[in-house]
C-alpha cells in the first residue's frame, strides 16, 4: 500500500514543486496517508 500512495504523490509533486511547495508521505496505517506538506505557494 505504501508504494501506491508514494506511486500517487510522484504524479502531484511536479504541481507541487512548480508553486514553491513539496508533499511528505509521513505514514500509511489501516488504509490511512498521512502526508507532510511543506514549502510555501506563490498565489
Amino acid at each position: 500500500m505504501k508504494e501506491r500512495v508514494e506511486a500517487a504523490l510522484e504524479k502531484i509533486r511536479p504541481a507541487l514543486q512548480a508553486d514553491g511547495g513539496d508533499v511528505e508521505l509521513v505514514d500509511v496505517k489501516d488504509g490511512v496517508a498521512t502526508v507532510k506538506l511543506t514549502g510555501h505557494c506563490a498565489g
